[in-house]
């Protein structure tokens, strides 16, 4: 693989992941170079929580319970940041009175109760999604499709919002060049095809459509995106996925 591309996925792994990614030699790439990787730290993400659920069943643990293990095992290899995110956006959108507000709400690392709802919440369509498909038989290949595609999402709404902020994560990772986000966009969709492909669309449309109006309440509240609100895009386009998938079996 050329050096380049090498350097563009661990940045990716560095960025979205607390997994071990190497050095990168020389010049760091721009973040919005890596775009085209963030759904391979997806797929790697899914397969280790694919593994996990796998393991919960083997040992003979019910489907929820083993789609808890799944989470549990996921939120590890990430570091839980796009949980994070979901948990301060629905406490800034929730108790800001402006935008100035939300953005200050946002950015402390205290959780409040919008945000503890909101995890609980998501927790459960996520763990009762990850348990019907198992019992379909399906819960691995969905565990990793639906992690591909769901950071398969971000890097659109990079290119395409503005920045909340003059600073933070959301600034430095916008990217004007279209190229690498259609790639993401594209190697998510293909990782939904195991799925087959009328699920593969319906659930690429669905999670699609979360992220769109997410994005649109984002433009809504604090006029644009921030490191957080890509956080909870992906929780958001995540759950979306698994409820579509849930609609098919």
């Amino acid at each position: 693989m050329n050096p380049s591309r090498v350097a563009e996925v661990r940045l990716a792994f560095m960025l979205l992941s607390r997994l071990p990614a190497g050095r990168i030699a020389g010049e760091a790439p721009g973040l919005a170079a890596s775009f085209w990787a963030w759904p391979v730290v997806g797929v790697a993400i899914g397969g280790i929580a694919a593994v996990a659920n796998g393991f919960g069943l083997w040992i003979g643990l019910p489907p929820m319970m083993a789609a808890l293990l799944a989470l549990a095992a996921g939120a590890l290899a990430t570091g839980a940041m796009h949980e994070d995110g979901l948990a301060d956006l629905a406490d800034g959108f929730g108790g800001g009175r402006d935008r100035e507000q939300k953005l200050e709400i946002m950015r402390d690392s205290r959780i409040g109760s919008y945000g503890v709802v909101v995890l609980i919440l998501a927790q459960a369509f996520r763990a009762f999604g990850i348990a019907t498909l198992a019992e379909a038989g399906l819960a691995a290949i969905a565990l990793i499709g639906i992690a591909a595609a769901s950071r398969a999402v971000l890097p659109a709404a990079l290119v395409l919002m503005p920045a909340a902020r003059q600073d933070g994560l959301g600034r430095s990772a916008a990217g004007d060049d279209p190229l690498p986000a259609a790639i993401a966009a594209g190697i998510g969709f293909l990782c939904l095809l195991p799925l087959g492909f009328g699920a593969a669309v319906t659930a690429a449309a669905t999670m699609a459509l979360a992220a769109l109006v997410l994005a649109g309440l984002a433009m809504r509240q604090i006029g644009g995106q921030t490191g957080d609100v890509m956080g909870a895009m992906q929780q958001v386009a995540e759950i979306a996925g698994w409820v579509a998938l849930v609609a098919l079996v």
